[in-house]
């Protein structure tokens, strides 16, 4: 019997795949447990459609990521942190407040998980940051940390 997995099978296969299983298995196991259906022309049909609408959405995520990766790698960012002797910062700038100040200055939404530091911003100075924004499309921007 031709079956189509609803999710992931361990030791059957991956979702959305097609498959030739034994009728007992299919009827007793991974129709009773909603983990695969019939494998009928509309349901293949069904599946072509999501596939291609997956696609679509997965292209133009990459598009959106690609036009940010542009727009941020012109922008020099200013971040302003109180100071001490010998221009020490009192903490640090972290990928928060690069996030928070993208979001205020520039009206540019990234998640602060995705801005990449190597380690925390300690001193006064220019820094080049690194921002995964998409598995495909990475960015490299500018943040100039100034005393407040």
């Amino acid at each position: 019997m031709k079956i189509i997995l609803k999710v992931d099978v361990k030791g059957t296969g991956k979702k959305g795949q097609i498959f030739e299983v034994a009728d007992g298995y299919a009827r007793n196991f991974l129709f009773p447990r909603g983990l695969a259906i019939e494998a009928t022309s509309g349901n293949i049909q069904d599946l072509s459609n999501k596939k291609a609408s997956e696609e679509k959405r997965k292209a133009r995520e990459k598009q959106i990521a690609e036009a940010l990766a542009a727009k941020l790698q012109t922008l020099t960012i200013e971040v302003a942190s109180k100071t001490g002797e010998g221009g020490r910062l009192f903490g640090s700038v972290t990928n928060k407040e690069i996030a928070e100040t993208l979001k205020k200055d520039y009206s540019v939404e990234i998640d602060k998980r995705k801005i990449e530091l190597k380690e925390p911003i300690k001193t006064l100075g220019t820094y080049t940051v690194h921002a995964k924004l998409h598995p495909d499309v990475s960015a490299n921007f500018q943040v100039h940390v100034t005393g407040a």
